[in-house]
Parts: structure tokens; sequence; C-alpha cells
């Protein structure tokens, strides 16, 4: 089974505390302090019946170059993808609509980890990514997001235009978020039901078959001198506002 090594405090502090992967080895940078959030990380390690060792400072440092690990690092099974079912019975557990994020080929790993982190702060019942020209959940989204992809469904499809084919079926409402003049503004659009909003890839947007299976789209106003939003904090506006919809 292939190994990740997952880095910094938070990613693997949120890893160890949902304990979906295999744990294998908590390494410690030799004189980082065990006080604090480190402290708890050792704690919860140990719980797990994870090996906890140091490692010296600059083999440390050599293993994982040009990465912000903050001295921890853990080394865990890859990232456990779910299926379409395990996220729309997530909703039915909570007794709530489904509210789903499909991603359509977003690749820059920030901007997929912080979009997923607003996600898991939403309580979005599952994700939707494609295995090609997207980023997969790699120690780098897991340390982007602050780990709160450890505590979320996330589906890996060959294809999103027909798992949106699927999703209706399902009587899911698809609602990709689009900057053209005839999408509607983000909240004069009802949001409120059984609901997949889809994002657009940073620069080129929605696909055209992934637009042509939306049910509608909405945009959000710009009202400053910016004309647009990244993708991370354009989806993240319309998340607030389709849980808002629902409260």
């Amino acid at each position: 089974m292939p190994i990740e090594i997952l880095y910094g405090r938070h990613a693997v502090h949120e890893a160890l505390r949902a304990r979906r992967r295999k744990l294998y080895t908590l390494n410690l940078a030799a004189g980082v302090r065990q006080t604090g959030l480190v402290e708890e990380i050792v704690q919860l390690a140990r719980r797990a019946n994870c090996h906890v060792q140091q490692v010296d400072k600059q083999q440390f440092e050599r293993a994982l170059a040009d990465v912000n690990h903050q001295g921890v690092a853990l080394e865990a099974s890859a990232y456990p993808y779910a299926t379409l079912e395990e996220t729309l019975a997530r909703a039915g557990q909570r007794q709530e609509a489904p509210l789903l994020l499909l991603l359509d080929h977003l690749e820059d790993p920030q901007n997929v980890g912080a979009l997923l982190r607003t996600a898991e702060a939403m309580g979005v019942h599952g994700i939707v990514l494609p295995e090609r020209r997207s980023a997969a959940i790699t120690p780098a989204v897991c340390n982007a997001s602050s780990g709160a992809v450890e505590h979320l469904a996330i589906v890996q499809v060959t294809n999103i235009a027909r798992t949106q084919e699927e999703l209706k079926r399902r009587n899911v409402w698809i609602v990709g978020l689009d900057d053209r003049p005839e999408a509607r503004e983000l909240l004069r659009s009802d949001l409120s039901g059984a609901l997949a909003l889809v994002v657009g890839a940073e620069g080129g947007g929605l696909s055209r078959l992934v637009r042509e299976q939306c049910d509608w789209l909405v945009r959000i106003p710009m009202l400053g001198k910016i004309g647009s939003l990244n993708a991370a904090v354009a989806g993240s506006v319309a998340l607030v506002a389709a849980r808002s919809a629902r409260s």
C-alpha cells in the first residue's frame, strides 16, 4: 500500500484525530518543543498506536525540502476516497438535503485546499473531482486545507458531466458558478434544496459540457474595481450563501 508523508501541524493533527488512514510513524524534527498542538499530536499518535520518533533536523529538512512542515510529519496510507453513494448517505444521516461541491478541473493545490476547508466548515456532504487534469488529495492539498480533507467525503470520477447526470436522476439541482451576464445573481437564486455547486477551473471557468449540464448558473456581483475573484474565494462565497439559504 502506498505511503504518503503528511506535513504541517494542523494537517497531521486532523489526520490523527480522524483516523481514516492507516497510521505508521509520527516524525518530529529534533528540537521541536512538545507543547501545545505538538503535545496533543503526540498524545493522539500514541493513542492510535502510531510509532513516535525524533529525527535529526538536517535529515528532516532533506526529506521535506521546500514545504512548510513546522517540524512535524506523519507517515500514513494514501487518502481514502469515498463513493457518490457515501456522500449522499451522509446527507441522509444528518437528515438534510444533499449539499455537494463539484470541482471542474481545479489544478492549484492551494486553491483546492482553501476551498475544501470552507466546504468542511459549511457542512458540505461530499466533494466530486475528476481523476485527470485536477489536483488530487495530496499532502500539499491536505496541508492547504489545514487537515479539513480528513473529515470530508471526496469522490474521484472519470467524468464530471456524467456525474451531473447521475445527480439529476437523484433529484439534485446542479448550479454552476459562472460570471456570464445571463447567470442569476447569487443571492437572488434559490439554493435551499438538494444542491450540487460546480466551480470551474482557474482562469478557464466551467468547461462547455459541464456548463451545459447545469440547471442554472449563478454569478457573484462585483461592486468594486477588481473584476473577478479566484476560484477558491468565489466558491467559498457561494458555499456560505448555500448554507445560509438552508438556515
